[in-house]
């Protein structure tokens, strides 16, 4: 038998646990809920293994949850006859936290309670809750299949340290004995423990257990409904009765944002009760993250995070699937070769974008919300799911020139409404924030002419425009790539004679900045898309945007760079002066690379020699 160990908990937990005993006093409560639910959980991987091996359930299959209380002792006993632990899973389960990103996660804390209590939800530390009660916390475990001398005993009063060391335990299953605080007597009373459980654990599909005491005879008496919520009809659920349950499965503190409860009956038969959730978890844009439903078969549990049955796109989303026909030996990989899995998917899916069609359309604040949270994944599905293109590019959001305000955002069918007569495109720029989008010198005639521009400032939309360019019979056109056409932008005939009279104008001014430029331009030209500012920097319509570039670079990507063409403003007095002066080479040199550096620094870009740019301008600003 292997000796007691005394370990460290891993750094992230100790921050954890400080931070759950400190930010969540008013919501004690929920670390019953949490035990609860990790019990419940224990039980559905007992059913899932049972399957294949039915002697892991040693002659006891009726599983349950068991809450106990002893005023006398101050404590408090959540047991379950689930799956259990082994040594190992002890140590990795109670004294680490396994999940990527917890640097991250404990990086966006603040001191506001209420707000790190809500990313503590989304987190999933519920075991950890129970140190928000308890000074002591003793976990006695025996996994399905191995000999009661194999049990395993943790214990921890939740500072720096746990212990852990072999007992003996006859029955499978975990016992999590809570030391109560002095001050939280509160949970030593049967009627307060029994609206908790009633409160929150309602709907699980596992029985509650309490005993009940009627004279001198002592009695099990199963508190919560223990029923499947997903089974039952709608008319017969209440708005907390969902919420309570989606708390449950997805460890969260805040009411969900939607809910979606539908039972589809014919050829394949299958119940869905799926959410989106009010707020993103700080680790949505990690690949590695779970995701995906709980799958059901028949009411057995079968798998926990299944993502075969919806995009990765909608990744977000929630919830259980339960259907009738899937064999329940099911494996991930039979999941990802069976046609009623595709044909559940696509039905799913389809739920999800129509109901979110449907907010967008009824209830437009409410999609704002949705918007916030979840816009920039959902940019993602018109690429990954060319079935459902359009209806996803419907539900598609953007800024753009005619709001001012990153929050107002249109979509593209009231975009193309909104077109003018002679507009052929759907105009865009892409940058690396909203504020650098909407300043862009390379907006000054789109303004000028009234013409709305989509200020694109996430970095999926890059790649967006890449694999989307048409929707409606309108092509997508980057301001900042190419010539314009002037006829679509609306100049007048003057305007044109005007642009034409530049060009010659300032012909002799553009071949000398080519030449003092030399390999830093692909060209020089006059500009048609300039107002207000001197000079910026466009690229060829084939090229990749200069934004992808920086992208692709960051993630360190060896990337062919495009090499830029600077458009010069004839009517700016800058350029003027300069086409006047042209006899003095160095100045000319001088003023062509401070020209350039502004128009990629305007542009969002990066200067390759940032130095010898500050020099050049300081010596034109001493002269």
């Amino acid at each position: 038998m292997l000796e007691k160990q005394t370990l460290g908990f891993q750094t992230e937990v100790k921050e954890i646990l400080n931070l759950m005993i400190h930010s969540l006093y008013s919501n004690k409560e929920i670390f019953l809920r949490e035990l609860i639910s990790n019990a419940a959980d224990a039980a559905d991987k007992l059913r899932f293994e049972a399957i294949a091996v039915p002697s892991l359930y040693e002659n006891d299959t009726e599983l349950s949850v068991q809450v106990d209380f002893d005023p006398k002792a101050r404590i408090v006993t959540v047991t379950d006859n689930g799956i259990g632990m082994t040594r190992q899973e002890m140590i990795d389960n109670l004294g680490t936290i396994a999940k990527s990103g917890t640097r991250e996660f404990l990086a966006s804390l603040s001191q506001n309670a209420a707000r790190d209590a809500k990313l503590i939800g989304q987190f999933g530390v519920g075991f950890y809750s129970s140190f928000i009660v308890a000074d002591k916390v003793t976990v006695v475990s025996r996994k399905a299949g191995v000999a009661p001398e194999e049990a395993v005993r943790w214990e921890s009063q939740g500072m720096g340290e746990f212990s852990v060391e072999n007992t003996v335990k006859t029955t499978r299953g975990t016992e999590i004995i809570l030391h109560l605080k002095e001050q939280e007597s509160e949970f030593l009373d049967e009627w307060r423990l029994k609206t908790i459980i009633r409160k929150y654990s309602d709907h699980i599909p596992l029985p509650v257990i309490m005993k009940k005491k009627e004279k001198d005879k002592e009695e099990n008496e199963i508190v919560n409904k223990a029923t499947a919520l997903w089974n039952l009809p709608k008319n017969e659920i209440k708005e907390e009765d969902y919420n309570e349950f989606y708390k449950y499965i997805a460890h969260d503190f805040e009411a969900p944002l939607l809910v979606m409860h539908n039972k589809v009956e014919g050829n394949q038969e299958y119940t869905n009760l799926l959410y989106i959730p009010a707020r993103a978890p700080f680790d949505l844009y990690q690949r590695e993250r779970h995701h995906g439903l709980k799958l059901y078969v028949k009411r057995v549990f079968i798998m926990d995070d299944v993502e075969q049955f919806l995009p990765f796109y909608l990744r977000f989303v929630k919830g259980v699937l339960d259907c009738n026909d899937l064999p329940l030996n099911v494996s991930r990989e039979i999941l990802q070769h069976n046609r009623q899995v595709e044909s559940i998917k696509s039905g799913l899916t389809k739920r999800v974008l129509t109901t979110l069609e449907k907010i967008a359309q009824e209830e437009k604040e409410k999609y704002e919300i949705f918007w916030d949270q979840f816009g920039s994944v959902l940019k993602e599905g018109p690429v990954e799911d060319t079935q459902n293109r359009d209806l996803i590019i419907k539900l598609l959001r953007f800024s753009s020139t005619n709001s001012g305000d990153i929050k107002q955002r249109v979509s593209l069918d009231e975009y193309i409404l909104r077109m003018k007569p002679q507009q052929k495109h759907i105009f865009y720029i892409t940058a690396d924030s909203f504020s650098a989008a909407e300043h862009s010198p390379q907006l000054e005639i789109f303004k000028k002419q009234g013409i709305e521009v989509l200020l694109l400032h996430d970095r999926v939309d890059e790649w967006l425009t890449m694999h989307v360019t048409e929707y409606q019979g309108k092509t997508w056109q980057s301001v900042s790539k190419g010539k314009l056409d002037l006829d679509e932008i609306g100049e007048s005939k003057e305007e044109k004679e005007e642009q034409k009279k530049g060009e010659k104008e300032f012909k002799d001014l553009i071949a000398s900045v080519k030449e003092a430029l030399g390999e830093r331009v692909q060209e020089v030209r006059i500009s048609h898309r300039l107002t207000t500012s001197p000079a910026c920097i466009v690229i060829e319509d084939h090229e990749m945007g200069l934004q992808m570039q920086r992208i692709l670079q960051a993630a360190g990507q060896v990337v062919s760079q495009a090499k830029p063409i600077l458009e010069l403003n004839p009517s700016h007095p800058l350029v003027i002066q300069l086409n006047q002066q042209q006899a003095d080479k160095e100045k000319l040199s001088n003023w062509s690379s401070v020209l350039l550096g502004q128009a990629i620094l305007s542009e969002g870009g990066h200067l390759d020699d940032p130095s010898q740019f500050v020099q050049q301008l300081n010596k034109l600003l001493i002269k």
